[in-house]
C-alpha cells in the first residue's frame, strides 16, 4: 500500500530521505524504527517495502515529505547525525526483524560502543559471552534491521582490518570517518 490514507490497522510507514552515503529507506511502526536500508533506490525501494509488509504483516504507507508522524523524529536525528551534531541516537526501536543470538549483540553494541569508538568482532563475541564466535558476530552485524542507528559500522576486525559491511566498505569508511576514526577521503 502506498497511498495518501493512513492505514487504520497494524501499518509501517516509510519514505527514502538523501543522505551523505546515499538514499537511506526508512521504515517505522507504532513500535519504533524498524528498519534502515541502504542504497534506496526508486527501483529497489518497492521491493523492500514488500519484504517488511510480508514479514510484519502489516499494510505500508509513505506520507508525503514533511508530513511523516513515526518517522519524523528518526529523519531528524539521522540529518543532525550526518551534520555531525548527533552523536547518540535517541530513538524507540522496533526489534521484531532481529531475533536470538544476532539481537543480543545488536544490543550489546548499541549500549556499549559510542559514537568515534571501533569494536573487533572477537570482542563484542566476548562481551556477550561467546569467546571465539567472531564470525557469527560478523553474521549478526549482516543482519542489522537498524544500520547506522545501530551503528555496525563500528565493528571492525580484531587484526585492524576495516572488516565488510552490508552497505559497502566504502561507505563504512565514510561512516567512520564521519566520527573520526579514519581521516576523511581526499576526494
Amino acid at each position: 500500500m502506498d497511498s495518501t490514507e493512513r492505514p487504520r490497522g497494524p501499518h509501517l510507514e516509510w519514505t527514502v530521505v538523501p543522505s551523505d552515503i546515499g538514499p537511506l529507506l526508512l521504515a517505522a511502526t507504532p513500535e519504533g524504527l524498524v528498519r534502515v536500508e541502504f542504497h534506496a533506490r526508486p527501483d529497489r525501494a518497492g521491493r523492500m517495502i514488500g519484504s517488511l509488509v510480508s514479514r510484519l504483516g502489516a499494510d505500508a504507507w509513505r506520507p508525503d515529505p514533511g508530513e511523516e508522524v513515526l518517522l519524523a523524529e528518526p529523519i531528524r536525528q539521522l540529518e543532525a547525525y550526518f551534520a555531525g551534531s548527533l552523536r547518540r541516537f535517541e530513538l524507540p526501536l522496533d526489534w521484531r526483524l532481529s531475533s536470538g543470538f544476532n539481537k543480543q549483540v545488536l544490543l550489546e553494541l548499541d549500549r556499549s560502543v559510542p559514537y568515534g569508538s571501533v569494536v573487533g568482532y572477537g570482542e563484542l563475541a566476548a562481551r556477550v559471552g561467546q569467546q571465539g564466535a567472531a564470525q557469527a558476530v560478523g553474521n549478526a552485524m549482516g543482519s542489522n534491521p537498524l544500520p547506522v542507528v545501530v551503528a555496525c559500522h563500528r565493528v571492525v576486525e580484531n587484526d585492524g582490518g576495516i572488516g565488510g559491511f552490508g552497505g559497502g566498505v566504502e561507505t563504512k569508511r565514510i561512516l567512520l570517518a564521519l566520527e573520526g576514526v579514519l581521516p576523511q577521503p581526499l576526494f
